[in-house]
Parts: C-alpha cells; sequence; structure tokens
C-alpha cells in the first residue's frame, strides 16, 4: 500500500508528482488530507531509495508498428528527474508501488547491466539492429553520476562495435563523449536531447530534477562539436502550455548544432491522466481546464487514445495543425532534411582475453 508522505495538494520539494496514491495492483489505498491542525507549511524534503535489481537479462524487445526500434536497454526503473508527464510512471504499479512519489524517489538500478549486455550480445545466431536506451526512464537521471551503469552498457557496446541511440533530459550525457565520439566517428552513435521548453521556471515544475534548458542546449552543443550525430526532440507538447515554444525550442537547438528533430503530443495513460490533473491544478491552476480541453480534443474526446499510429501525434485538427507547425519550423531551420545511419556490418565479438596458460601454450 502507498502511503502518504507529505502534505496533500503540494508537491514535495524537488519533486513532480503531488501524491503519491497506490498503484492499480494494490488492494487498498489510503490518501493524505489537510485536517488543519498542521503547522507545518513547507512540505518534508524526501530522500530517493536505490535498489538493486537482480535482473536476468538486458534488452528489451518490442514489436510497436510506431516506435523505430526494436531493442532497448533501460539501465534502471524509476526515474529521480520527475517528469509530471513520463509515460513509464504507470511500469511502477508492478513492484506494488505508487506511480506518483514513488516513481520519482524509490529506484531500481541494474548493477549487473554490463555484464549481461556481453553475455547477450555474444550469443550465437544474435543478430544486430540498433539498440536504444532511454526508452522508458532516463539513462542519465542524478543516480547515474555515481552508480555508471549507463557508461559502463556504453564501453560494452563500443567492444562489441554495436550502434546505439541515446535519448536524455540531461547534460550527464556529455561525460561519455570520450565513448560516444569515437563511436560516432565509425557510425554507430546517435544522441537526441529532449527540450520540453526554454522556460526555467516551468521546467522546474514540470520536470523538477532535469537539467535546465539551457544545459540542455548547452549538451546539444557540446555533442554536435564533438562530432556525435544530435536531434533534438520536443516532447511531449501539451496544447495550451508549452506547444508556443515548439519553434523556439526547434531554432535554439538547430543554432546549437542539431540536425535532427522529433515530437510526441502528450500521453496520459492509466494513471498518468490522474497524476497530470492534480500537477495542472497545483502549478498552473488559471490553465488547467484550457489544457484538458485541448488535450481531449486531440484524442476523440478523451484524456487518452492508445492507437497505433494516433498515440504519439493525436487527431483531429489541433493535431494536424502542430503537425504542420512542425514541418514547416525544420525546413525552415533545415532540420531533418539527412538521417544520420548507423553501420551495422562493424559488429563483432570481441576475442575473449587470453589466460595464463595460452600464454605458454
Amino acid at each position: 500500500m502507498a502511503r502518504p508522505s507529505h502534505k496533500p495538494g503540494v508537491a514535495a520539494h524537488g519533486r513532480g508528482a503531488v501524491t503519491n496514491a497506490a498503484g492499480r495492483y494494490e488492494r487498498f489505498a489510503s490518501e493524505a488530507f489537510d485536517d488543519g491542525w498542521t503547522e507545518e507549511d513547507a512540505p518534508r524534503p524526501l530522500r530517493t531509495e536505490l535498489t538493486a535489481e537482480k535482473a536476468r537479462t538486458i534488452l528489451t524487445r518490442n514489436d510497436s508498428p510506431d516506435i523505430g526500434f526494436d531493442r532497448s536497454i533501460n539501465p534502471y526503473r524509476g526515474c529521480e528527474h520527475g517528469c509530471i508527464y513520463c509515460y513509464a510512471r504507470p511500469a511502477h504499479a508492478y513492484m506494488g508501488l505508487s506511480p506518483g512519489i514513488d516513481f520519482e524517489s524509490k529506484l531500481f538500478f541494474k548493477p549487473e547491466a554490463a555484464r549481461l549486455l556481453e553475455r547477450e550480445l555474444s550469443k550465437k545466431g544474435y543478430v544486430v539492429d540498433r539498440v536504444h536506451i532511454g526508452g522508458n526512464t532516463d539513462p542519465y537521471q542524478p543516480t547515474e553520476r555515481k552508480l555508471g551503469i549507463t557508461r559502463s552498457v556504453l564501453q560494452v557496446l563500443d567492444r562489441f562495435n554495436h550502434p546505439v541511440s541515446l535519448i536524455t533530459k540531461s547534460a550527464l550525457v556529455v561525460r561519455d563523449l570520450d565513448i560516444l565520439g569515437p563511436m560516432a566517428e565509425r557510425g554507430l552513435a546517435k544522441v537526441f536531447v529532449s527540450v520540453t521548453t526554454l522556460d526555467r521556471a516551468l521546467a522546474r515544475a514540470m520536470e523538477p530534477r532535469a537539467s535546465t534548458p539551457e544545459k540542455r542546449i548547452w549538451a546539444i552543443r557540446a555533442l554536435a562539436s564533438a562530432g556525435v550525430p544530435t536531434g533534438v526532440g520536443f516532447a511531449p507538447a501539451i496544447p495550451g502550455l508549452n506547444d508556443h515554444e515548439m519553434e523556439g525550442v526547434l531554432e535554439r537547438a538547430a543554432e546549437a548544432g542539431a540536425a535532427e528533430a522529433m515530437f510526441v503530443v502528450l500521453r496520459l495513460p492509466l494513471e498518468i491522466k490522474d497524476l497530470f490533473r492534480e500537477w495542472l491544478e497545483a502549478e498552473r491552476p488559471d490553465a488547467a481546464r484550457k489544457v484538458m480541453s485541448l488535450v481531449r480534443q486531440m484524442r476523440g474526446g478523451k484524456d487518452y487514445d492508445a492507437v497505433w499510429g494516433q498515440r504519439m501525434r493525436g487527431q483531429g485538427p489541433i493535431a494536424d495543425l502542430m503537425a504542420r507547425r512542425f514541418e514547416v519550423a525544420c525546413a525552415r531551420l533545415g532540420l531533418n532534411r539527412t538521417h544520420a545511419r548507423q553501420r551495422l556490418d562493424l559488429f563483432k565479438v570481441p576475442e575473449a582475453p587470453k589466460t595464463q596458460m595460452d600464454l605458454f601454450g
């Protein structure tokens, strides 16, 4: 049972979710309420808890027709960035935890990720194709600075000459330019940096522990300057909240050296719809009704529509206009004129290190 951990109706310091409601698989639920007796004005800070996960495999496969990769690696479950709209939040319910604050503060990491990856890539019959890192939670969230799991995965992919793509909201990705740069020279690496807004106040409320917008633009510049094919993701595009910034974000990213761009409209599956509504009422009460009305106009009158081909872009006049604005801006800025192709022909399982007996054999 997920228990309330802070003052209701107020996001805990440095966290995105306002509540910590029980996941959909829990038998019981509890809800905090303000009885008027507390004198505590500021919510108590929450500490992040880390738990090692004993994974049996590290490559996750998918056959979704609207996702551009069939395998991915997620070094972490949960994400300390705390992005309120994160579509990975509902997965925490499978762990018996809340997709709310638990998702941001009770994290799982995979210490054996590099070893598992090396084993899977070495199997006979493995067919190489691009591996995407960050398709679920951010591979460069704050705890990566200490644990270095994403870096260890990149080191394995580098040794195997295996193509990789990354997406992140963190400038920490620049730390790994010593790996990504040489891989890019061989046609093996591509990075997308997600920039949802240039408004620092909105970013702090919506993505409380992600890098600031300016740091993300800096990361794009650093990656592109080092020769890494770099793109910008305007995701999610939220009508009535940040969609008016689309052209500005694309322009700043292009000036910094981004060559590609993509966008995805807001998705509100399962528990996310309630979490997002609560956040809107707490952080943007003046815009809450308008935003949700526009969202429903893009989803056939519902909060969310999971139909393949529509879930990423929406439908209707508002969605069509947003897509057209994106196309026009990309054409004007020279984005998506070319797409960096990643080589598959360099993949090779490295030779095992010789033993002492081999040296004298």
